[in-house]
């Protein structure tokens, strides 16, 4: 694990140099990165920090703005027309509560983020969670239980405000 994270780190050291309006240079290091050809309508506004990368699809015509940061150790799915806001985070792993196996191990679960779905600034989307087709989380929402489709979610954790 550790190796894959040090090649993770290094690769978006580079794509965090790329300028973003070298659109076909952050695509190339981003198939780099993951090991997946992306489609030409994906884009994103550097800087990003990814720890592993290879556990990491993304759909067509999506955007990623600034600053976000993807753990996905245990896995990340991001769907078509995504719009990923700047500082998201997706963080599909973390630690055990219990103080003797903190440091011993890691947890991790799947994020699986539906098509058409719109990630608020800020927003932080926890390990295991799944994000319905068409739904809205709100800026700086904590989402740590699956979201329905076509549903705006917001607060600290987040929970329901109305159907779309």
């Amino acid at each position: 694990m550790g190796e894959r994270i040090e090649a993770a780190i290094a690769c978006c050291e580079r794509l965090n140099q790329i300028p973003y309006s070298d659109s076909d240079a952050i695509r190339s290091a981003w198939t780099e990165l993951t090991g997946q050809v992306v489609d030409e309508s994906f884009r994103l506004v550097p800087p990003i920090r990814v720890d592993h990368g290879v556990n990491l699809r993304v759909g067509r015509k999506v955007f990623i703005n600034h600053s976000c940061t993807v753990s996905d150790i245990g896995g990340v799915e991001i769907g078509d027309e995504v719009l990923i806001a700047p500082n998201v985070s997706l963080l599909s792993s973390g630690h055990p509560l219990e103080p003797f196996e903190r440091t011993r191990r890691v947890t991790a679960a799947p994020i699986v983020i539906g098509r058409n779905v719109w990630l608020g600034a800020g927003s932080m989307i926890l390990q295991g969670v799944t994000i319905g087709a068409d739904s809205v989380v709100a800026a700086g929402s904590v989402v740590t239980r699956d979201v329905p489709p076509a549903t705006l979610v917001g607060g600290v954790p987040a929970r329901v405000i109305r159907e779309l």
